[in-house]
């Protein structure tokens, strides 16, 4: 009766002669492929994006610093490719301000409106002790004139909706294409009475109102990337104890 021969493996892995002959028999499987080439077209690829990509966020006054540096020919392209960004933008920008609502003009002033553009909705608190709520008001008439191509309004939570319950404000809703695409309850997703600027810039990015790349984004005229909140309006930034974000 033939008995199994065991045969002496040190490291099925290493790149041996013997492996090699152990691998041709079937003894033990064939070594799988190198990750190696993956990582380095991956990185290639990388790199190639960086470089295709340079001149992103870049402004007209950085643009003409770089003649020196970049062939004519394309960068005078990419220059009246941004002018043309910043001039579409300029005519979409028709806004400007924030809108207070009233009940009976919402369905115009607010999903039709939203047809066109992106349109933003702030519940307000009726109540003056609510942090969070002022804090919003404040952040939303920096944003309005900033970001003039999305409609930017308010109205009290208890004149827009019946027996809204104040906990729950402040309380933003998102229309477009006559749709409310998103609902933050409170700014607790945020940082509460900290929210700043930059992170209702990443809302508007998020749910599609800007784009990533846009250039008046807080974090791409710092170049620090997305941060800690920069703006506060001399509002108090102590944490409201009526923070409870629950629909009721």
């Amino acid at each position: 009766m033939d008995h199994p021969v065991n045969v002496p493996i040190d490291d099925p892995n290493a790149d041996t002669e013997w492996n090699d002959i152990l691998r041709k028999h079937g003894v033990i499987p064939e070594k799988p492929p190198s990750p190696t080439p993956l990582i380095e077209e991956a990185l290639s690829e990388a790199r190639k994006q960086a470089y295709e990509n340079r001149l992103e966020n870049k402004g007209l006054d950085e643009l003409d610093e770089l003649e020196d540096d970049e062939d004519a020919e394309f960068l005078e392209k990419y220059r009246k490719q941004r002018i043309a960004e910043l001039s579409s933008i300029s005519q979409s920008s028709v806004f400007n301000q924030v809108y207070p609502l009233q009940k009976p003009d919402y369905s115009r002033d607010v999903t039709e409106a939203s047809r066109k553009a992106f349109v933003l909705v702030h519940l307000t608190s009726s109540l003056g002790t609510n942090i969070e709520s002022r804090l919003l008001t404040e952040l939303w008439r920096e944003l309005a004139p900033k970001f003039g191509d999305v409609k930017f309004c308010e109205i009290r939570g208890d004149m827009c909706i019946e027996g809204y319950p104040d906990r729950n404000t402040p309380t933003i809703l998102v229309y477009r294409d006559g749709d409310i695409k998103r609902q933050v309850v409170t700014l607790k997703e945020f940082a509460g009475a900290k929210t700043g600027i930059e992170d209702l810039e990443k809302l508007l990015v998020e749910v599609g109102a800007l784009k990533a790349n846009d250039t008046r984004l807080l974090h791409l005229e710092s170049h620090n990337g997305w941060g800690t909140p920069t703006t506060r309006n001399n509002v108090p930034v102590s944490k409201s104890a009526d923070d409870d974000s629950d629909w009721e």
